[in-house]
């Protein structure tokens, strides 16, 4: 009687712990956008990313968000006009959101659905990301082919030049399961 009993709870408690809710921290980031002249290529850098995400019966929703003045180029008058190119006043974040089934979350390559809000615009990428598990910690790193146009950003010019239309943003992240 005991043992049906513990078969019997064994049978609808395994299927909900597979399903059991989790959550998601962003641990560390590096994100680093690129922008290219004929003259010269600038890196601004980021380690300011917060995020978090949530799986809920197999599905997950993830939400990163970053301050557009965090990025560093090492040059603070470029970083300041950089801040009025991008309305970073108006619009003082970046935000990326994306859901993607739990069982996807390997190691291996993973397709992201990506919605990117920038300057007052959305745009979506389907981007490539390499993923590493190491127990709790999963690290995320790949490249979003992010352009000025997808954001209606008018590109700024250097000695009547504009920078090229490209500003990949390349990404680096470690989340920890809760």
């Amino acid at each position: 009687m005991n043992r049906r009993i513990c078969v019997g709870i064994l049978f609808f408690v395994l299927p909900t712990a597979a399903l059991a809710d989790s959550q998601w921290n962003l641990q560390s980031s590096t994100l680093t956008y690129q922008v290219s002249h004929p003259l010269h290529h600038v890196e601004g850098v980021s380690h300011a990313a917060r995020g978090k995400g949530q799986c809920k019966a197999g599905a997950c929703e993830f939400l990163i968000a970053a301050p557009v003045k965090s990025f560093d180029s090492g040059d603070s008058n470029r970083d300041l006009h950089m801040l009025q190119a991008t309305r970073g006043g108006e619009h003082p974040m970046v935000v990326v959101r994306t859901k993607c089934p739990e069982s996807e979350i390997h190691t291996g390559t993973v397709d992201a659905d990506l919605e990117v809000e920038f300057a007052g615009q959305t745009a979506h990428y389907k981007v490539p990301f390499q993923m590493k598990v190491e127990g709790n910690d999963v690290r995320l790193s790949g490249t979003i082919p992010a352009t000025l146009n997808d954001f209606k950003i008018e590109p700024p010019s250097l000695l009547t030049i504009p920078i090229k239309n490209g500003i990949p943003v390349q990404v680096d992240m470690t989340w920890r399961k809760e």
